[in-house]
């Protein structure tokens, strides 16, 4: 993995599912306290009725047994936390696809501290060149699959999302092997971060190494699991139809 930190030639990029609606959707809580809870039920209400519905008739999970569940979107600063866990140093570059982070500079600011190599496409094209393409999401979106498929290393914090699927699917496909996608379990890093007081930083980095290695085992696609995200596997795609 270090090997696609070094030289300017190669990057990582890095798919940070941390915009609002995700963060909303958790109904987890990071640090923004009474105004942030109040912010976040106030985009529940207006953008998830259905949720809020649900959410009436059901027993309340607290936000920290969420959190324990592996049910909360990765912030910023743990994104950070795996990649320096995994060896990847400061000069590293990343391309950052998805879009706008909740809570802007400040949530990212973790982050860019530690890998100050970021970019966008916003970063990468001009105005004039990303003209074309900003009225239509589905198109700025594969601008993000384009430099996510290509990269020396694909990191996803949320392995449910379309663009994830399709990079991760492509990159296993076409691959051959040499384009890993680092996928880390959000139960196994609260469990990790929450002792966070105490864990030494080569056993943090011993545990994170060990989570994504498992997480890149090859695995029989289960039922009705994406094609797109697993698309060669040990079991013969058509056995169930």
């Amino acid at each position: 993995m270090n090997d696609a930190a070094r030289g300017q030639s190669k990057y990582l990029a890095l798919h940070l599912r941390f915009e609002v609606d995700m963060v909303a959707y958790s109904q987890c809580e990071f640090g923004g306290g009474e105004d942030e809870r109040k912010e976040l039920q106030a985009y529940r209400e207006s953008h998830f009725p259905l949720l809020i519905e649900r959410l009436k008739n059901s027993t309340p999970i607290s936000p920290t047994e969420l959190r324990k569940l592996g049910r909360c979107p990765l912030t910023p600063e743990e994104a950070g936390l795996v990649l320096a866990g995994l060896g990847f140093k400061r000069g590293t570059f990343i391309y950052l696809a998805g879009s706008h982070i909740y809570g802007g500079q400040s949530r990212m600011h973790p982050l860019t501290s530690l890998y100050p190599n970021l970019v966008t496409k916003e970063d990468l094209l001009t105005p004039s060149e990303l003209a074309p393409f900003r009225n239509f999401s589905s198109q700025m979106a594969a601008l993000d699959f384009i430099a996510c498929a290509t990269a020396d290393v694909f990191a996803i914090t949320d392995s449910g999302s379309q663009l994830s699927s399709l990079v991760s699917g492509f990159r296993t496909y076409y691959g051959g092997g040499h384009a890993p996608t680092l996928r880390p379990s959000k139960k196994r890093l609260a469990a990790i971060l929450s002792e966070n007081s105490t864990i030494a930083w080569d056993s943090f980095e011993e545990r994170i190494r060990k989570m994504i290695e498992e997480s890149q085992r090859v695995r029989g696609r289960g039922y009705r699991r994406s094609i797109y995200r697993q698309p060669r596997c040990p079991a013969c795609m058509c056995k169930y139809h």
